[in-house]
């Protein structure tokens, strides 16, 4: 109890970095504390970085192919974290089953390559660690060109390419082509390697990015409310409580129970990044990998308070003045002052993140725990209007 407690008090000091303070946030909540999980992450990261840099340089050749030279290309995103999460939740749950294989430490590092007719005899049951790690590494790379190319996809609705980078001056109609030409590219070669794949995972894929699109087709609806309501217009005030911030699913989620269902915000916000998860998740099921349900929904529900807490908290000025309705911009509309939005912004990302935490505990996945952790400290609801004196 006393190193908890200490955990705790150290997890509070912001000088320390953040990293170092979700571990010990998370071990002063839940008592779990996993070196290997953090040895662990560490392979991962190097590995997805790897992968990362392969879907960079397939961008780079098509932007030298627009603009007649080469174009250094580079991108910052946390929306492949999940990828990296269910990769090393797998890679755990093999080493747990075979302690000290070197296969698969060697696969790890890179050896070998990952077989791309692995999944050609369709979904197999009871497979041998290294196979499962083999499996998770091809759906891990498969989900972080899809989970970028998705990403694209938003920038270009959104008009918002603040995550990438070029090597030159570009104006805003040059990013939007960078943008553009980036998810023609991922597009084309996504479609490439789920022609090559059983149906059923092009109709998992397929079926999440619909999934989505159809909440990107309604911007314009929830736009307008927002306009309506920053007049003083009452009932538009109405419909963003019950459309937006309590809307009721239409189409099952096939990860959440009605217990995340009924989360604010939980319809929209998994339309908006929650369904791709699990739509990614699906990929690695079909691939014969075990996934827990608990798993899964710490993924899904992260994702969403990252959203919220990282990107909605820190856009608001800009969302605000561009009339994007977020559960952000929501609920400074909502609420009866500053103050009271604030602590609601808080709250909801609070209920998200705890849920996760609470299913990475149960999940056994120590390295999501830690992660949801790492996304909470991060966040600097400070940057809003209304912070309790």
């Amino acid at each position: 109890m006393v190193l908890k407690t200490g955990a705790g008090v150290l997890a509070d000091r912001r000088r320390l970095p953040t990293a170092l303070r979700a571990v010990l946030g998370y071990y002063a909540d839940t008592g779990v504390f996993d070196a290997g999980s953090l040895s662990l992450k560490s392979e991962i990261d190097e590995r997805t970085e790897a992968m990362v840099n392969d879907v960079t340089d397939r961008i780079e050749d098509a932007l030298e192919d627009e603009f007649g030279r080469p174009v250094e290309f580079s991108y910052d995103t946390k929306l492949i974290l999940p990828a990296q999460l269910t990769l090393g939740y797998v890679y755990r749950n093999a080493r747990q089953q075979a302690p000290g294989d070197p296969v698969i430490d060697a696969i790890a590092d890179g050896v070998p390559t990952v077989d791309e007719t692995a999944l050609e005899q369709g979904p197999a049951q009871d497979l041998a660690p290294r196979e499962m790690v083999v499996r998770a590494e091809q759906m891990t790379r498969l989900s972080i060109e899809a989970l970028i190319d998705g990403d694209m996809r938003d920038a270009i609705n959104d008009d918002e390419f603040e995550d990438f980078k070029v090597d030159f001056d570009a104006s805003e109609a040059d990013r939007r082509r960078v943008a553009e030409v980036a998810q023609s590219a991922l597009q084309s070669h996504l479609d490439g390697l789920l022609e090559d794949m059983p149906p059923v995972v092009e109709n998992a894929y397929q079926w999440a990015v619909d999934y989505s699109e159809a909440h990107q087709d309604r911007d314009d609806y929830f736009r307008e409310l927002m306009t309506a309501a920053e007049d003083g217009d009452a009932d538009a005030l109405t419909d963003i409580r019950e459309a937006y911030k309590f809307a009721e699913y239409d189409e099952e989620p096939a990860t959440l129970t009605e217990t995340e269902k009924e989360l604010p915000y939980s319809k929209t916000q998994y339309a908006r990044v929650g369904v791709l998860y699990d739509g990614m998740l699906d990929l690695y099921r079909l691939a014969g990998l075990d996934i827990d349900d608990e798993f899964a929904k710490a993924i899904v529900l992260a994702i969403i308070g990252a959203q919220v807490w990282l990107d909605d908290v820190d856009d608001y000025d800009d969302d605000r003045a561009e009339g994007q309705l977020t559960p952000v911009t929501a609920e400074y509309l909502l609420a009866p002052d500053d103050e009271a939005a604030y602590r609601r912004v808080v709250d909801v990302t609070e209920q998200y993140l705890d849920l996760a935490k609470s299913y990475a505990t149960a999940a056994d996945s120590p390295l999501t725990g830690v992660a949801v952790e790492y996304i909470y400290r991060s966040g600097d609801p400070d940057v809003l209007p209304g912070k309790p004196e």
